[in-house]
């Protein structure tokens, strides 16, 4: 890694020689299916162990096929990740969400303010638990999972949301504590092309 590469974290940043060959391995597979590494992968990588463990919890819980769907944990992962004012993460969720979504418009909106975001009610009650549990957790009670029961919710998509709003408040404040930048493709990806509108003239 240059001297260049270290602004994308407030510590240290692991050589290839450095990790466990499980992270190379990620490394690799990033290159190949994204044209890049994710920073966190080098940034959190360097205790490489931990990482790992980190990383077979994250990647089952986020982007694994789970009980919600990719588009509604990334809702809550860029609901959560604005409350914490996690630029890593809402950058880099936010582009997931316009992703499995289809939807730029509303993703940012959601990263801003998702009461704004016009979302239908099974989306808004997860917003609404994420945005509670994360901003105060010392008042959530049991009555606060009766929104999402009525908006279709079952247990175990409960228990999922719960655990998604967990890991991202876990990963939000690690991200913000090492100061990690997201890459640059995030900001552009999946947005609608931009429309020449002199041609409109």
């Amino acid at each position: 890694m240059s001297d260049a590469d270290r602004t994308i974290s407030a510590l240290p940043l692991p050589t290839a020689d450095e990790v466990p060959e499980g992270v190379r391995r990620l490394w690799e597979k990033s290159r190949e299916a994204f044209g890049f590494v994710p920073n966190v992968f080098v940034a959190q990588a360097y205790n490489g162990e931990q990482f790992q463990a980190w990383w077979n919890y994250f990647n089952l819980l986020v982007n694994k096929e789970g009980h919600l769907s990719n588009a509604e944990r990334e809702l809550i992962a860029v609901v959560v990740s604005g409350i914490n004012r996690c630029t890593y993460c809402a950058v880099s969720h936010g582009a997931a969400l316009r992703h499995y979504s289809g939807d730029p418009v509303t993703s940012d909106l959601v990263g801003v303010n998702w009461r704004q975001a016009d979302l239908p009610e099974r989306e808004a009650a997860l917003a609404a638990y994420a945005e509670k549990l994360t901003s105060h957790p010392a008042e959530v009670t049991p009555e606060d999972l009766a929104p999402l029961r009525d908006a279709g919710l079952d247990d175990h998509e409960i228990l999922e949301a719960v655990q998604v709003v967990g890991m991202f408040n876990m990963t939000n404040r690690i991200s913000t504590a090492m100061a990690m930048v997201p890459n640059a493709e995030y900001h552009s990806q999946d947005r609608v092309t931009q429309v020449d509108l002199t041609s409109q003239a």
